[in-house]
Order: C-alpha cells, then structure tokens, then sequence
C-alpha cells in the first residue's frame, strides 16, 4: 500500500525500471532513472536540512527537472508547490511568500525576472537554478542532486504533499493543500475510470500547476504508463506529438478543444488516441460533435472537478449520446451530494449546492481559516456520535441530478446571471452562441442594471479569424432565445482573456467590461 506519493515511483521502478516514464523534447528517461533523480533530490533537501512538511517552490516549464523536483520534494518530506510559469514575477513572489517556500527550483533566466520581488520572501534561503548559477549564493542543479539518498521520510498518508495556487483576478490566489492520500487516491481513482494501463502514451498539455495538469502524472505513473511533457505553443504542436509519439489518452480544458478542433488532424495523429477527456468547464456540443468525428475511435470522457476535490465527477462515454450536456455521477471512491442551503438532499430535478464528500476532499486553503470554514464544512447528513466530523468540500456550484442520478451542471453561485426575475445561466447562453457557428469564443456575463436587476453582455471571438458582425449574431440568438436572455450587447474582440490555467477570465473581462 502506497502511503507517499514518491512510491508510486519507487514501485515503478522496482516492477518496471527500464519502462519510460517521462519525455521532453528528445529525451526519454526510464522509471528507474526518475527515481535515481527523485531520491538525489531528497538527498539534496536533507544536506540543506529541509524539514518535514516545509515547502519547496516549483517554477519551472514542463521539464523532466520539474517532475524530478516534485516526487523528489515528497521523497524528501516536504511539501511541493508548483508554480505556473506564466505568472508575472509579483504573483510568483506571492506564493512564495504567502506558504514561506524554504528552497526555489528554476532557471537562471526567470530567477533573473523575479529576483527583485524576492525581498518579501524572508522564508526563502536556498535558490536552486537549472543553467548555471548567476550569482553567488545560487546552486546548480548538479550540486545540488550530488547528496545521495535522503532515506524514506516520517510522513503519513495524511499530512501535507502539495499546495497548489487558484488563479484569480480579484483577491489573492488562494494555496490549496492536499494531502498524500488526496493524490494518490486521486490518481488511482481516475486511472480506474479511464482504463490506464502500462502501454498508454500520456500527453500533458495542461500546466502542472492546474490540478488537472497534475494529475496526467498521477494516473500515468500509478500503472507505469508513460508521459510525454509538452509546453504548449501552438495547437499544432498538439497535432505533432500525437503522431511522434502515437498518444493514447489526451485531457484539455473547453478552450484548448476549441482550438483543436479547428486543427487538421492526419490518420496517424488520431489512429492511437484511446480516450480524449474534458475538464474545467462544460465542453460545447459543436466542439464535442467535432472532436468525436476526429477521433472516431476514442472514448469522450466528459468531467468534472474543482481544485478543492481534485475530480468529482465523470460521465462514461457510454452517455455520452443519450446525456452529452451531463457532468455524469461520481468517480471512484467519492460520493456526490447535491443540496438545498439547510443541507437537505434536492429531490431529482430540483437546483442544489454540490458536496463532494470522500478521499479526496483537500486539507483547506493555506492560512486562510475564514475562507476555509466557508468552504470546508461538515458533511450534510451524516450520522452523530462518532469521533470525528467529517469535512465536505462544498462547492458553490450549482447543479440538477435527473430520476437516474446524472448530474448536469447549472452554474457557479456567483456567475448566476439574475434578470427580470430570471436566474439564467451563462453555460446556457454560450452554448446556443457556440451552436451558431460563428463564434471561436464566448462568454456570457450579468452587468448590474437598476431596472432588471442585470443585463447580459456577451463577448465573443469570430470562428476561424473571419469577421463577426454583432448584429448578425444577435438577429441569429433572438431567434434561438427567449427575449429576457438574449444578450443586450455583443463586444467582440480578436481573442479573449484567460487565466494561467488556460480558462476564461469571467472575472478579468467583467472588469474590462464594465470598467
């Protein structure tokens, strides 16, 4: 029984050492050799006298250095905080400072970008750098993996693995911390679902920051599949890599389906795709019929997840034609609760809270006990008397389960678009715009309005590059939508804003928008 997430590795290299286990560019690297380098890491952590459960930053670019230095941290006891390498050097010194990062993992090029912000890191004592060290008082990553092994250290399945950042627009990112147990139990659960075996072929193209991203690490490394590193650039780069190296399991967030499935994708970027898998938002139908013509022999797996819960939700592609707008039931091994505000189960068809109660509800937001209470609370419903109250992650998300318990998602709490005394959610609007085929991009967003409560903007992109006349588009969604949510302005613009993680900024556009 794994109890750590570096023995997922370990066990990999031991059953399997000569397997490959990870790819970039044109390296390959065996299971074996990643935990060679996962445990000199350790070894490097223990010279510099890191101590169990404090924090090693993480910024780096898709790298095998940068999953070398995650499974190593675990290897070490500490706790890993990926950071994403598209954040600006303010943001970037946040994190740092706000978990007290102890040892920074990055290269000589964005050490040099963030070094000014570094003064309000006083945890920060010991900067590692890919690339040679700059400066003095900067270690290379060869001196630094020359300690040896670091043994295996006290920790337990439930004390701290990770912390990883949610982006956000407004407020501070908030530091999600997971335990061991919540990524392991992720990564098999999923892995279950998914039907990973060893002779999959794993393609990251989200960032390892974001869950999701994460988690192409944990689902292949548990049935020593292999994973291929990519820092996306371009759709075709996507294309490209699935025929080199004939990908097997493929996960992106609604934007970068978008975009793909503009693309032209040859017999042999195709023939070895087993399952394509959706994640962070609703995929839109047009977009989902295409990619299914694509791939035509591999699995839709529609999901689910929020950060706090790692993943919630699938639906077997077995649905996919009878239920394409449902979120589906509950993964392996978590329960899925859909609730009115007092706690009490929603009858089927009636709006509820999702509550997500199981293995892998997280720990809470780092050093934030007010938003953590708000968020982490009891779980509804269950008995009294026992030892310990269970904590659920409520979600804020609002959804409907039908009379065979298929869950559809209706909107965030705070996206709810309120107008002439409707509740209107923007998914619903943005999925007749996409249906329309004249849009890339879209977003539906409530600004205040003292007559109606709140008018609806919607922005757009223009399909492939070509012009958009707003005028053509509404005459198309008056005619698709009833009067009280057709959109009372249509902005349109060559791309729109998203966040790190590669999701629409709802938040950064309302405040354009509305500024």
């Amino acid at each position: 029984m794994h109890t750590q997430l570096h023995q997922i590795v370990a066990a990999m290299a031991r059953a399997r050492g000569s397997a490959p286990a990870l790819t970039y560019k044109d390296t390959t690297i065996s299971y074996a050799e990643l935990w060679r380098d996962a445990q000199a890491f350790a070894g490097g952590l223990g010279q510099v006298g890191l101590e169990r459960g404090e924090r090693v930053g993480i910024f780096l670019d898709k790298r095998i250095e940068t999953v070398v230095s995650i499974f190593g941290t675990s290897a070490g006891g500490g706790v890993f905080v990926p950071i994403n390498p598209v954040l600006r050097p303010k943001q970037v010194a946040y994190i740092l400072g706000d978990c007290g990062v102890r040892v920074l993992v990055t290269t000589a090029e964005r050490y040099a970008l963030i070094r000014d912000e570094l003064a309000g890191c006083p945890a920060l004592e010991h900067v590692i750098v890919l690339g040679g060290a700059s400066e003095p008082g900067l270690r290379t990553w060869d001196e630094f993996l020359g300690a040896g092994d670091a043994g295996e250290p006290a920790a337990i399945d439930v004390d701290m693995a990770a912390i990883l950042y949610t982006s956000g627009s407004t407020g501070k990112p908030k530091g999600v911390v997971l335990s061991h147990r919540n990524l392991l139990t992720g990564g098999a659960s999923v892995s279950q679902y998914l039907g990973n075996h060893r002779d999959d072929c794993i393609l990251t193209a989200l960032p390892l920051s974001f869950d999701a991203g994460f988690s192409q690490l944990t689902t292949a490394f548990t049935v020593g599949a292999h994973v291929v590193l990519v820092n996306y650039l371009l759709p075709a780069d996507v294309v490209r890599l699935c025929v080199r190296h004939q990908v097997t399991g493929l996960t992106c967030v609604p934007p970068l389906w978008i975009q793909l499935a503009d693309q032209q994708w040859p017999a042999e970027a195709t023939r070895s795709l087993r399952y394509f898998a959706n994640t962070g938002g609703r995929m839109p139908r047009a977009t989902l019929d295409r990619l299914r013509a694509i791939f035509p022999d591999a699995e839709p797996y529609l999901m689910y997840g929020l950060t706090e819960a790692f993943r919630s939700t699938y639906l077997d592609p077995a649905e996919v034609d009878r239920r394409p707008d449902s979120i589906g039931k509950a993964i392996p091994n978590a329960e899925i609760l859909v609730v009115r505000e007092d706690g009490s189960p929603c009858a089927p068809g009636e709006e509820g809270e999702l509550v997500h109660r199981g293995a892998l509800v997280a720990m809470g937001y780092w050093g934030d006990p007010e938003r953590t209470a708000e968020r982490f609370r009891p779980a509804p419903g269950r008995e009294d008397g026992i030892c310990t109250t269970e904590i659920a992650v409520w979600s804020g998300d609002v959804v409907v389960a039908d009379e065979d318990g298929f869950l559809y998602f209706v909107s965030r709490r705070d996206e709810m678009i309120k107008t002439s005394g409707y509740r209107v959610s923007p998914t619903e609007i943005e999925e007749v715009v996409y249906g329309t085929g004249l849009v890339r991009d879209a977003v539906a967003l409530g600004v205040d309005d003292p007559r109606i409560g709140q008018h609806i903007v919607l922005a757009v992109s223009p399909a492939n590059g070509n012009d958009l006349l707003p005028e053509a588009l509404l005459s198309e969604l008056k005619r698709q939508l009833p009067l009280y949510m057709v959109p009372k302005h249509i902005v349109v613009r060559p791309t729109l804003p998203r966040s790190p993680n590669d999701k629409f900024d709802r938040n950064l556009l309302r405040q354009e928008l509305t500024s």
